[in-house]
């Protein structure tokens, strides 16, 4: 039996890589066009829809960067780069954590060579020169571990600060901000990484540079907030309970202060009771400028609480990433919520949702509780303008 020539091997090696289930042109977006010499008069970057679709498809390129790590695909079969070359960008950096050396984020910039290749002579308006792209939790061996050490540190403290992660991906995104000025950078994740981008992207508006921000089903479910409702649930029931029993006279009414006091003291409801007169100063508060873009499912039970409504939030929170005055119901983004009635989690879940052909999503209101828990330190700033970085000349 004859030998295969190394013309019909390359082309067995391609024909596989195309029918990998992770190949662009197998679960990529089958109705987004790469740009083009027309962008430069009405670009696609304006819509809101293919920018959700291009920014989710450069998070899969990062989840794609540690798998053909992880399995020594080489470079001409990488699956990875198919996720980004067609929308005229290239690989700048990738972000390593050198705990077990996985790639968990990666900076992508515009590629103007290869724009200019097809005609292209300018970047398209609305289009980042730089995306900063973190992916979320893989269950493969070679990474679990760590991903779900950020997973837990999430969930006991709300923050993820004390990650190694935390503070590359700050150092990342606060060099491209430099470089090519915050408008011009966008910052997004998945899952964890959606985590890691709103508390990094927070931080860098904390100190004044504001950089575009998109979210995909963030995580909202932490042993804190579940603590703080068990504890509203707690001071609602005892409400009840004690409405239940008229009062009958003034020294009743003493004796119900009393034990309120001391229920409140014994189920600690005391430090998560809404202070009433925190929010008289908000006008003078200084308002941000940040509002990041959330794109949720009602079915994924990981971020569906941040469509809870908007509401007083409880005094004397234990974390202290979230600390702050809220301010008077003003802390806003942009959240897109996907309603498809009852669906597995993983596929409430999944990255790929957001780029499919029968996407249909609501604008959500802006403000919830959740959101405002996460945002609200930003309205402590001090009253001085905001700075945004400039693009140099």
């Amino acid at each position: 039996m004859a030998k295969p020539s190394l013309d019909e091997i390359s082309k067995e090696t391609t024909v596989e890589e195309e029918a990998h289930p992770y190949s662009f042109h197998v679960s990529g977006p089958r109705n987004v066009s790469s740009p083009n010499w027309r962008d430069l008069i009405n670009s696609s970057w304006k819509d809101e829809n293919y920018k959700r679709t291009v920014i989710a498809c450069f998070i899969q390129g990062v989840y794609l960067l540690e798998l053909d790590r992880q399995e020594n695909r080489p470079e001409e079969n990488a699956l990875a780069p198919k996720w980004w070359l067609p929308f005229k960008y290239k690989l700048s950096r990738k972000l390593i954590d050198e705990r077990d050396g996985s790639i968990f984020g990666a900076i992508l910039e515009w590629d103007r060579s290869a724009a200019m290749a097809d005609f292209i002579l300018m970047r398209p308006a609305g289009a980042p020169k730089a995306v900063l792209a973190l992916r979320g939790t893989l269950l493969k061996s070679p990474t679990i571990r760590r991903d779900i050490e950020d997973d837990l540190r999430f969930l006991t403290w709300e923050s993820l600060k004390g990650s190694v992660r935390f503070n590359l991906a700050l150092e990342a995104l606060k060099s491209v901000a430099e470089m090519y000025g915050s408008s011009n950078v966008c910052i997004a994740g998945h899952s964890l990484g959606a985590g890691f981008a709103l508390q990094v992207g927070k931080a860098l508006a904390k100190e004044g540079t504001y950089v575009d921000a998109h979210l995909f089903n963030p995580p909202s479910v932490s042993l804190a907030m579940s603590l703080r409702n068990i504890g509203e649930k707690a001071g609602l029931a005892w409400k009840r309970v004690r409405s239940m029993f008229p009062s009958t006279s003034q020294e009743q009414s003493g004796s119900d202060s009393e034990v309120d006091r001391t229920v409140s003291s014994v189920l600690g409801l005391k430090n998560w009771m809404p202070n009433l007169h925190r929010n008289n100063n908000t006008s003078k508060l200084h308002l941000p400028k940040w509002v990041p873009h959330l794109y949720v499912n009602n079915s994924d039970y990981i971020c569906c609480h941040y469509t809870n409504p908007a509401g007083a939030e409880p005094n004397g929170a234990a974390d202290k990433e979230n600390a702050g005055p809220a301010a008077n119901g003003q802390v806003a983004a942009k959240m897109f919520v996907m309603s498809k009635g009852k669906q597995r989690f993983l596929e409430a879940h999944g990255l790929e949702q957001w780029w499919s052909d029968d996407l249909q999503l609501q604008l959500a209101l802006n403000n919830s509780k959740l959101i405002s828990r996460q945002l609200k330190s930003l309205y402590s700033l001090p009253t001085s303008g905001p700075t945004t970085t400039a693009a140099p000349k």
